[in-house]
């Protein structure tokens, strides 16, 4: 049959003006118009302001959330120009929030080095609020100009009063749209992590966030840090025990691009290492941290062995080796940097990454030689972290996978699903074997596969990865995935899409799933990263009233379902049995049935405040979990 014949002309393609195309297409500007999207448009206003810090003019910045949940930004910068744009006709305050890729990042006079490089920040802002104010101190004048509804201008820039001669400085308050938002509500806590971290990357500068929706008088949170980074390496070390004493803090500018680094060893078996370029986390690395990294390993092994420490029929060591309990930030700020990725992910630029090894060898290598105690020290480490990577490596051979047939089930424990489809198919790691069994009942067998743990997982925080191999649950585990681990580690193995913990609803069963959440961010990040890893929600009441059974999760959950019931209905409220308790109906039914059942789906947003969680809760150090613990047990009823 001829297909007809579709209508297409001129009229069918659309033009966009303004910002029209921000609005149309939020995700191309802002990544995401969830949470995380509704709190980069602070950022992108943020950043401008530590533009001005960066090129030396501004000191303070302040960030308030205000009763209606706008935002505010205050910086004591040189001030937005006033005067009117050449090329626009308009006055340059107008250009910079209605013109996309119109800012002082381009030519080069305005800022020589710069965060926000698309020079879209304040426009894209604009586009995507209910409204902007926008107030200019600058020559004793006040200058105010008005946008709403996406962006039109309501309010031309006009003079509306007077300030100090010596006053400079901008404010912009903003209002995100709810039409373009799935969420209006900010987190303080979400802001308070990136503002502390600006601190930290900009050394002397301050930086104040203060909270307004509630009626409590507060200063908020202000952060100002001289040290700069080497300040950073000293806090995420805080539930750590450093090996040596000093914070190594190596320099050096060339050609205009400033490179910094600071870093510590600590007593823990795994490594924090984190680099940065022009206040971005560029968090797939790039050349700066290359350039560091092969620097690291040269060095370390020059110095062992001209020490005499390693010996010559000992083994090179390897950048895994060098890199056991590092934390390490690195620190570039580029004029130019060549980012790649739309996320700015990695630093592409190839001339940094010989900047960063010159710079990195000369400071390390004189501070090897200017502190031998230290350097015994951390040389040894790496020693001991390569004995355990070569048993480790024996360990690792019991994990690899070589067929269905060659594991059967792992002597008993996996009872694998029938469907060979990983997109599909999902597991189930259970606390106890009893309620393996009703999960094995339970289960559909085609899809769902379940393992069984017989008790407590070894805390991998606290054990080197050749221990850590030598555990039997572990290596059940590693072999169940498929995907291996370490620089072996390949995420398209992936045997299931779904990975489910499933435990109770006590103590016991929550420091079970901790325990396995520790394994898989340390061992199996990017499976966590990639939305792999979920916690089953088995209800804790069952409500029975007639013939109508309803499961709820808490308690108050359990209170707006009575409170929905015609007052006169005589009801049944049980506390439900743990899960082994459950038979395989009622467990199928509450936990497992993918038409009935709630998982919660465990997400890393933060993996600098997610690994400064596991080691507060999971490392050696007592003192910050005791104080993590007298912080938040107001929060919920502790069952000890």
């Amino acid at each position: 049959m001829e297909k007809e014949l579709q209508h297409y002309d001129a009229s069918d393609i659309q033009v966009l003006e303004g910002l029209e195309a921000v609005r149309k297409r939020p995700g191309m500007y802002i990544g995401t118009t969830d949470v995380k999207g509704l709190h980069h448009l602070v950022w992108e206003i943020v950043d401008n302001s530590i533009d001005e810090a960066l090129a030396g003019f501004c000191k303070n910045i302040e960030i308030i959330i205000n009763k209606d949940n706008s935002i505010t930004v205050k910086d004591d910068g040189r001030g937005i120009p006033t005067e009117i744009h050449p090329k626009t006709g308009i006055s340059t305050v107008e250009t910079v929030y209605t013109v996309l890729h119109a800012g002082g990042k381009f030519g080069g006079g305005g800022y020589k080095v710069s965060g926000g490089l698309h020079g879209v920040g304040a426009s894209v802002v604009n586009a995507l609020s209910f409204w902007v104010n926008v107030n200019v101190y600058k020559n004793g004048k006040i200058y105010e100009a008005r946008f709403e509804h996406g962006g039109k201008t309501v309010k031309k820039l006009t003079e509306v009063g007077t300030c100090e001669a010596n006053r400079t400085g901008t404010i912009v308050s903003f209002k995100p749209d709810p039409d373009i938002f799935d969420t209006e509500i900010y987190d303080y806590e979400t802001l308070k992590v990136r503002t502390r971290e600006l601190a930290f990357l900009n050394k002397g500068l301050k930086l104040t966030l203060r909270d307004d929706r509630d009626n409590i008088d507060t200063t908020g949170d202000s952060f100002c840090y001289e040290g700069g980074i080497s300040e950073y390496v000293k806090y995420l070390n805080r539930s750590k025990q450093p090996i040596h004493n000093e914070i190594i803090h190596l320099e050096g500018e060339e050609d205009g691009v400033i490179f910094e680094v600071a870093m510590q060893y600590n007593s823990g078996y795994t490594d924090s290492i984190y680099s940065f370029v022009n206040n971005i986390n560029t968090h797939d690395g790039g050349t700066h941290e290359e350039g560091v990294r092969r620097a690291l390993t040269r060095i370390i092994n020059s110095y062992a062995k001209k020490t005499n420490i390693l010996k010559e029929k000992d083994e090179s060591l390897t950048g895994d080796d060098v890199k056991e309990g590092l934390t390490m930030i690195i620190s570039c700020k580029h004029p130019n940097p060549q980012f790649e990725g739309q996320t700015k992910g990695r630093l592409g630029n190839s001339e940094v990454r010989k900047l960063a090894d010159n710079v990195f060898s000369k400071g390390f290598e004189r501070f090897l030689l200017e502190n031998p105690d230290a350097a015994r020290i951390i040389v040894e480490k790496a020693m001991t972290a390569s004995r355990a990577r070569v048993a480790a490596k024996k360990a690792r051979e019991l994990t690899r996978r070589k067929s269905d047939l060659d594991v059967v089930n792992f002597g008993g424990k996996l009872e694998d699903c029938k469907e060979k489809d990983p997109s599909i198919c999902e597991i189930f790691i259970v606390e106890g074997d009893s309620a393996g069994g009703s999960a094995v009942k339970g289960r559909d067998s085609m899809t769902q596969a379940i393992l069984p743990l017989r008790g407590k997982i070894l805390n991998v925080e606290k054990a080197r990865i050749d221990k850590a191999l030598s555990n039997e649950e572990i290596r059940t585990i590693i072999t169940a995935f498929g995907t291996g681990i370490g620089s072996e580690f390949d995420l398209s193995k992936l045997r299931y899409n779904k990975i489910i913990i499933m435990t109770d609803a006590d103590v016991d069963g929550s420091h079970i799933r901790v325990l396995l959440l520790t394994l898989f961010y340390r061992f199996f990040r990017p499976i966590v990263e990639a939305g792999h890893v979920y916690a089953a929600q088995p209800p804790l009441f069952c409500i029975k009233h007639g013939k109508t059974i309803k499961y709820v999760l808490n308690e108050e959950e359990r209170d707006n379902y009575i409170a929905s019931l015609n007052e006169n209905t005589k009801y049944e409220i049980l506390r439900m049995k743990g899960l082994g308790e459950m038979d395989a109906e009622e467990l199928n039914e509450t936990t497992m049935d993918i038409n009935t059942r709630v998982l919660r789906k465990i997400t890393v947003d933060d993996a600098i405040a997610a690994d400064a969680a596991f080691s507060k809760l999971m490392g050696e150090e007592v003192e910050p979990r005791r104080q993590f613990i007298e912080e938040n047990a107001t929060y919920s009823d502790l069952d000890i």
